[in-house]
């Protein structure tokens, strides 16, 4: 490959070319297919892996170590209650400590100063799990997912509709910026993304043909739509938010109605889940109409969400490879 991964953090799709997506991209294929054919790979082997959790989590957490097993590394679970991280030690001293005993550091939480912190002084590769401002491993496995279901990034009509301002749109328009989609965020204004990231996203746009649209109108931005993703309304951490968000955003519920607006039967529907699709969850009963997306859409054919929940699996795999592997 004409570029080097080795080394480097993944923090932000800011900070990785086009290119060096698409590699990962690949390469994220190529893993999948292998684990299919039940081949093991030893990219990793010897490896200690710190996987530091703010936030708890299902599909990041479990990807992480299944895809450190997979290669061959021991990953290390350390929860906000297991490391002094941010209480009687500072993030810089976490980071040189942890740096000196290990190979690669996961970070899922809440500050995205706090995963800043930990590449400036770590001297190892450090991988971006969430963070309150970018979630750049989900996006590859929504782009993976993509590929898998269209063939190609390329001009594809993806549709971004809830919350404009969370970690899912800004980290989905960084990276439909860099792949040339026609991306669109719908969303009521007061939830409009920052206009600082749209233009610098406009910016990525200009050098590879993509488009980016905000609206308020939902017929306009779901117009032949390929694909319709949301998010919950409100993050963790929101939590009092919610009825707020409820009355903003009832009206932009990913259901039946939406999907025939699109006039693409072949549109497929995405979530980084969990998902509020019904009444069975103790949120969902606590706040009636909580649900950003029907269950008829969820459990559709449109619905590509668990192989897209699947595929995080061999995306953070690709990134650790690609960055710390043999």
């Amino acid at each position: 490959m004409p570029f080097n991964l080795k080394g480097r953090h993944f923090l932000t799709l800011k900070d990785h070319t086009s290119q060096e997506i698409d590699f990962l991209l690949q390469l994220s294929i190529k893993l999948k297919q292998d684990k299919y054919a039940g081949l093991r790979g030893k990219n990793l082997e010897g490896k200690n892996i710190a996987l530091i959790f703010e936030k708890p989590s299902t599909r990041t957490r479990c990807a992480f170590v299944i895809a450190c097993v997979d290669e061959g590394a021991h990953p290390e679970y350390l929860g906000k209650d297991d490391i002094q991280l941010g209480k009687k030690e500072t993030v810089k001293d976490t980071a040189r400590v942890l740096g000196r005993m290990f190979d690669g550091i996961q970070f899922r939480g809440f500050q995205h100063e706090t995963v800043e912190g930990l590449a400036q002084y770590a001297g190892i590769p450090v991988w971006n799990g969430l963070t309150d401002r970018y979630h750049p491993t989900q996006v590859l496995a929504d782009f993976m997912t993509v590929l898998e279901a269209k063939g190609k990034l390329q001009g594809i009509r993806f549709v971004y509709v809830g919350d404009g301002r969370n970690n899912m749109a800004n980290s989905l328009m960084i990276g439909a910026s860099k792949m040339g989609l026609d991306f669109r965020i719908v969303a009521p204004k007061v939830l409009f993304p920052a206009k600082e990231l749209v233009k610098e996203c406009q910016g990525f746009a200009e050098e590879r043909n993509a488009k980016i649209t905000i609206t308020d109108d939902i017929a306009t931005g779901v117009n032949a739509a390929d694909v319709i993703y949301t998010d919950v309304w409100a993050s963790m951490g929101e939590e009092a938010q919610i009825p707020e968000r409820i009355k903003l955003l009832k009206n932009f519920q990913v259901n039946r109605s939406m999907f025939d607006q699109t006039g693409n039967p072949d549109c497929i529907f995405l979530h980084c889940l969990p998902a509020f699709h019904n009444t069975e969850t103790k949120l969902a009963k606590q706040f009636p109409g909580i649900c950003e997306v029907s269950e008829e859409i969820f459990e559709s054919k449109h619905s590509q969400v668990f192989s897209e929940a699947e595929n995080r699996v061999h995306t953070i795999k690709a990134v650790m490879v690609a960055t710390l592997g043999k």
